[in-house]
């Protein structure tokens, strides 16, 4: 009796119990895990290993080799099938027992994406899942949304990412297969490919031999019905789940001068589940940064953050909702992450700032737990790249320079991974974030998971700018950097996904920008660890204290007294046509890169800002691009006119030095200004490039 009371409590409070019996896994069981934020503060039982089946470059293969950075990453199959008459090829082929637990896809080309998608389960001759590649992961096909939908809406569809998270249990083994008639069986995973072009990324779940596992069956959609729909209705609103009534309140309001912190302790024997706050400063955006919450349970620090990036918005004022974060249109911010400990917790904000912070709606919710030998401490740290070179242009073959693997995070001991997200400010037009994820468990010599692309690893595809939350496991609360000079931030959670691991975890991302730029790159990283384990890095005090960046020019570390290069300026607004960055392997342009626009009709002005810290007027030298695409052009430097109808055609690429005798410059912000007056010969617009403005005192 006094069992089936622990038991009773359990279920009421969240009370984490520990029963003798594994119990089986099946469809009906990883929901409700899906759901039970309780679950990811314990390490699993039954034990799995979670893995990673993709379509990344199969050129890769060691850290060392020249093809470690390839970026061929799409219709790399396993193999091919033939089976009465239709031609397959494999993505996933698995020994069970297992479970799918993450199915991320999208496509290029003709027709793509209509393929048939067909999913085996047990050396079963027929799928247990067959039908479009769009209708089984974001057309309802298993479930609704958010199990099955592809993000963001308002990108157009075939350019989302479409995401699968219904889970799929297998007890002997699972086997994945696309048929297309638009994919060629003698090109595939070829360089200059004429087939569609299908990019995958796969998780699954890899249980103990005698693990017992319920395998999948499409009749299971109708015997679990309401319980597919609590998960969907419950994962729609993760902030919903928490009934504040259930949990103890500790109040954490504050004013925190420069330099001051603010701590609160709880006793044992319990588990935070909510921390939330507003935050108010003359500037907010710095304080999301400079205000750091640390937390220590049972005696160790495993949480250092700068409070933005805890709650998934970075150093910017942004909304987002997911599973585990909120931030709403008020600016109150929340988390909703277990946090168990055995005898005490000690949550402290400190203010590594200049400015006062006001923290207030701030309280720490907790709820009892039983402490044992599965449970674990929650951990968060965050760590900033800084004003990277990201090097010169890059071929698909993985070559060029700037090609690195950063760092997220080193974990060493027992645990779970659980998730990460990375906020950065980007300088070029061009897309950042076209590496892989590499994750390395328990000291593996290839990675267990390696990927398509940043983008793919958080759920949307194609650099897609388009700002998308609400889903419970991924977000893009800003993707505005994506092709421009400014600032993104991406996120990605995981439950049934996440990682265990016995002995480390190393997780490296690929920087793999395509233009010669600088960048500031922050990853924040989460995870559970059993007591003794260690992170590195654990803190970054010297980052949280940096100046939030605001504009380009913040970071661009090539300008001189004297000179300006054409990517250190600000293009205001959007002009007519097309502007870009444009990185050329070439010795006639200074950091090879110039600005380049094009398309562009007569009479259209793009307008460019500088900063100076001192004035002069005299001699200004601009290097100048001619083209093609280009025709005549007037430019003003401060409303001067420097130069009236240049031409700047050629009839190929030519760098030129033009030295203009009445450049005027200012201390403070300047303009440069180009207007089209004439088309490029035989077309009906024009444009010019700018490499280096020179100035002589």
């Amino acid at each position: 009796m006094k069992r089936v009371f622990v038991i009773l409590i359990g279920l009421l409070i969240g009370l984490p119990y520990a029963g003798h019996a594994e119990p089986e896994v099946s469809l009906a069981s990883l929901l409700r895990e899906m759901t039970d934020r309780t679950q990811i503060a314990l390490f699993p039982a039954p034990t799995f290993e979670c893995r990673q089946f993709s379509s990344y470059d199969r050129a890769s293969i060691a850290r060392d080799s020249a093809g470690w950075f390839a970026n061929w990453d799409r219709s790399m199959f396993l193999r091919v099938e033939r089976d009465r008459g239709r031609t397959e090829y494999v993505m996933m082929d698995a020994a069970g027992p297992g479970a799918v637990v993450r199915f991320w896809m999208t496509f290029a080309g003709e027709n793509c994406g209509r393929g048939t998608l067909r999913i085996y389960v047990d050396d079963m001759s027929e799928p247990i899942v067959e039908g479009a590649a769009f209708d089984i992961l974001s057309g309802g096909k298993l479930a609704g949304a958010p199990l099955c939908a592809s993000v963001s809406e308002l990108t157009p569809y075939e350019q989302r990412g479409h995401n699968l998270y219904f889970p799929i249990p297998y007890a002997e083994r699972c086997k994945v297969t696309y048929e297309s008639e638009h994919v060629y069986e003698d090109d595939f995973g070829a360089k200059e490919s004429r087939s569609e072009c299908v990019y995958y990324n796969i998780n699954y779940r890899t249980y103990a031999p005698s693990t017992k596992v319920r395998s999948f069956r499409m009749e299971q959609l109708q015997q679990h019905a309401a319980l597919i729909a609590r998960t969907q209705r419950l994962l729609s609103d993760g902030k919903a789940c928490m009934d504040a009534g259930r949990f103890e309140r500790c109040g954490m309001d504050a004013v925190l001068a420069p330099g001051k912190k603010h701590t609160v302790s709880l006793s044992g024997g319990n588990a935070v589940r909510r921390i939330r706050m507003h935050l108010a400063a003359e500037d907010r955006e710095q304080a999301l940064r400079s205000v750091v919450l640390q937390i220590r349970f049972d005696g160790e620090q495993t949480v250092w953050i700068p409070v933005g990036a805890f709650f998934g918005i970075g150093d910017r004022s942004l909304t987002t909702s997911t599973w585990y974060t909120s931030v709403d249109d008020s600016g109150l911010m929340e988390a909703y992450w277990v946090m168990p400990f055995e005898k005490e917790c000690v949550i402290t904000l400190e203010n590594y700032g200049t400015q006062s912070v006001q923290i207030t709606d701030a309280a720490v919710e907790y709820a009892p737990w039983h402490w044992n030998e599965r449970s674990m401490h929650f951990g968060a740290a965050w760590h900033e790249y800084a004003g990277i070179d990201t090097g010169s242009s890059k071929t698909m073959d993985g070559q060029g320079r700037g090609l690195r693997d950063l760092s997220f995070v080193h974990l060493t001991g027992q645990g779970v991974y659980v998730g990460d997200e990375i906020s950065l400010f980007n300088t070029t037009y061009h897309w950042w974030g076209e590496g892989d994820e590499k994750i390395f468990v328990d000291g593996e010599p290839f990675p267990s998971h390696i990927g398509t692309g940043t983008e793919d690893y958080y759920g949307y595809a194609w650099c897609r700018p388009e700002r998308f939350t609400g889903h419970p496991f991924i977000a893009q609360p800003c993707g505005d950097g994506n092709f421009a000079p400014t600032f993104s931030v991406n996120s990605r959670w995981r439950v049934l996904d996440a990682i265990p691991f016995r002995k480390s975890l190393d997780f490296d991302m690929e920087l793999w920008h395509w233009a010669h730029g600088h960048i500031n790159y922050a990853p924040a990283t989460f995870w559970y660890l059993r007591p003794g384990g260690t992170a590195d890095p654990a803190s970054d005090p010297d980052a949280v204290v940096r100046t939030v960046t605001k504009c380009r020019s913040d970071i661009i570390p090539d300008k001189t007294r004297l000179s300006v290069a054409a990517e250190a300026m600000n293009v205001e607004g959007t002009p007519a046509g097309h502007v870009e960055y444009n990185p050329l392997h070439t010795d006639q342009l200074s950091g090879e890169v110039s600005l380049y626009w094009t398309n562009a009709p007569s009479g259209t002005v793009m307008e460019t800002t500088f900063h100076s810290d001192w004035e002069c007027s005299g001699p200004v030298t601009v290097r100048l691009v001619k083209a093609p695409e280009f025709g005549r052009v007037n430019i003003r430097l401060n409303g001067v006119l420097l130069t009236q109808e240049v031409d700047l055609y050629a009839s190929d690429f030519q760098v030129v030095k033009f030295v203009f005798e009445n450049g005027v410059l200012r201390c403070g912000e300047n303009r440069l200004t180009f207007e089209i007056t004439a088309p490029a010969p035989s077309r009906e617009t024009g444009g010019c490039g700018c490499d280096l403005i020179v100035f002589e005192k």
